[in-house]
C-alpha cells in the first residue's frame, strides 16, 4: 500500500526521467546565454529607434524610466533597412528560442520542487534568482508572442509592459549566470553525469526510468522544433515571397488587396475613427514653425515638387514589407515653406485618427533633414489607399513602421 501511493514533487524520487543532469542543463544553458544576450540587445535597439526623449516624451511609452535609459542615443536613418534588421532579429529570434526555454525549464524543474526551499545565504540568493529568473522569462516571451499576434490580452501597455519586464527578467538572469557559471564550464568538460548521490545539482534521478530516447535526441528534438519555428516565422521580416512561408506572421488587420497597396495593414482607418469625410475635399494639411503656419489642400502639395524614395515598412511585430516606392514631399522642403529651409529642426507630425498610440510621434531634426523622408501623397505609382493613409503618410527610412504616421492633418516643425 505505501509503495502505490503517489510521490510528492518535493521528493527526488518524484522525478524519474535519466536525460536530466547537469551537463544537458549546461548546454541548454549556453544556448540560452546566447540568444538571450542578443534578444536583450536588439530589444533595447528597438526601444532606441522610438528616439523616446523627442517632443518632452511623445514617443515614449515607458515614461518614468529613469535610470533605465542611460543608453538611449540619436536614431539613425541609414541604412534603411536597419530597424528591419534589428527588430526582425529580436522577434524571430525570441521565437525560435521557445522550444530551448522550454526544455531548460523542464531539465530543472525539480529544483523548483526542492524542499528546504534554501539551505545558506547563498542558495537562497540562487533560490531567488532562479525564481525571478523562470518568472521573467515566461513573461517576457508569452507577452512577446502575444504582441507579434496583435493579442493586447494583458492589462495596460505592452511598451511599458515589456520594457520593465526586461530589466527585471535580465537582473535576474545576470545573477544567474553568475552564480552557475562555474557549475556550467565543470558541467560542459565533464563528459557524464555524476550519480546521483555525487550529484550537487539535485538533477540526476535518484531512481531513473527505462530511456525511450537518447540525451542527444532529445537535443535534435528541440533544435528541431526550432528550425521549424525559424522557417515558419523568418518570412514575415524577409517580406516578398518569403512571407508566404511565415505561418506564425501576425494576420491581424484588413486585407490588403493586390496592387501597389497591396502590402500589410495593421491599422485600418475604420479602426482609429477615420471617416470618408475626414479625407475628403475638405482635408487640409497645416504646416507650422518659426511663428508662420501654411494650409495646403492634396492638389497644392502635388503641385509641389514631387521625391521619390524606395523604403520599407517595418514594425514592432517582427513583419516587414520589401521596399515600396514612395513618392511626395521632402519634410525638409515642407519646412522651407515656414522659413526653416537652412538646418530644419525636428517636427512633431500629427493624425487624423481620433484614438489609439502613436496619434502624434516626434521625427529628430536628422530624419527630417533626410532626403529620403517624405510626405508621401502616393506609393508604387498609385494613390494611397486609406488604410494606408490617405491622402498623406510620413515615411522615413529607418524609422519603426508607427512613426511613419498614416492620415496626417498637421506637421509642427521645431517642436520634434
Amino acid at each position: 500500500m505505501a509503495a502505490s501511493r503517489p510521490v510528492s514533487p518535493t521528493s527526488p524520487s518524484f522525478w524519474r526521467s535519466p536525460l536530466r543532469g547537469p551537463r544537458l542543463t549546461a548546454l541548454l544553458g549556453v544556448v540560452l546565454l546566447a540568444g538571450i544576450t542578443l534578444l536583450f540587445v536588439t530589444g533595447l535597439l528597438s526601444y532606441a529607434a522610438y528616439n523616446p526623449g523627442l517632443a518632452g516624451g511623445v514617443n515614449d511609452q515607458t515614461p518614468g524610466k529613469g535610470l533605465l535609459g542611460f543608453y538611449l542615443f540619436s536614431w539613425p536613418t541609414g541604412p534603411r533597412w536597419l530597424y528591419r534588421l534589428t527588430q526582425g532579429v529580436h522577434v524571430t529570434l525570441g521565437v525560435v528560442l521557445v522550444p530551448v526555454l522550454l526544455a531548460k525549464l523542464w531539465s530543472v524543474i525539480p529544483k523548483l520542487f526542492r524542499m528546504p526551499p534554501a539551505r545558506s545565504a547563498g542558495d537562497a540568493l540562487e533560490r531567488l534568482s532562479l525564481l525571478l529568473l523562470v518568472g521573467g522569462a515566461l513573461f517576457e516571451f508569452v507577452t512577446g508572442l502575444l504582441n507579434i499576434q496583435l493579442a493586447y490580452l494583458f492589462p495596460g501597455s505592452f511598451y511599458r509592459l515589456h520594457f520593465y519586464g526586461a530589466w527585471v527578467f535580465i537582473g535576474a538572469f545576470v545573477a544567474h549566470v553568475v552564480l552557475r557559471m562555474p557549475r556550467t564550464v565543470r558541467a560542459l568538460r565533464e563528459r557524464t553525469d555524476p550519480a546521483a548521490e555525487d550529484d550537487e545539482t539535485g538533477l540526476v534521478a535518484v531512481r531513473p526510468d527505462r530511456p525511450t530516447v537518447s540525451r542527444r535526441g532529445a537535443l535534435g528534438l528541440v533544435g528541431a522544433g526550432s528550425l521549424l519555428l525559424l522557417v515558419t516565422t523568418a518570412g514575415q521580416s524577409l517580406g516578398g515571397r518569403w512571407r508566404r512561408t511565415a505561418l506564425l506572421a501576425p494576420h491581424g488587420g484588413a486585407d490588403p488587396g493586390g496592387g501597389p497597396n497591396g502590402f500589410q495593414i495593421n491599422k485600418t482607418a475604420a479602426a482609429v475613427g477615420i471617416r470618408a469625410r475626414d479625407t475628403g475635399d475638405d482635408w487640409r494639411l497645416t504646416v507650422a514653425g518659426g511663428g508662420r503656419r501654411v494650409r495646403l489642400t492634396r492638389a497644392e502639395l502635388l503641385r509641389l515638387p514631387q521625391h521619390e524614395a524606395a523604403l520599407p515598412i517595418a514594425c514592432v511585430e517582427g513583419w516587414s514589407t520589401d521596399d515600396q516606392l514612395w513618392s511626395g514631399v521632402r519634410l525638409r522642403e515642407l519646412a522651407a515653406l515656414v522659413g526653416l529651409g537652412d538646418r530644419p529642426p525636428g517636427v512633431l507630425v500629427e493624425s487624423l485618427q481620433l484614438h489609439g498610440a502613436f496619434r502624434r510621434a516626434a521625427l529628430s531634426g536628422s530624419q527630417v533633414r533626410d532626403p529620403r523622408s517624405l510626405l508621401a501623397l502616393r506609393v508604387g505609382g498609385a494613390e494611397l489607399s486609406r488604410d494606408h493613409g490617405y491622402p498623406a503618410r510620413i515615411i522615413v527610412p529607418a524609422a519603426p513602421g508607427v512613426l511613419n504616421t498614416k492620415w496626417v492633418a498637421r506637421l509642427s516643425f521645431g517642436e520634434g
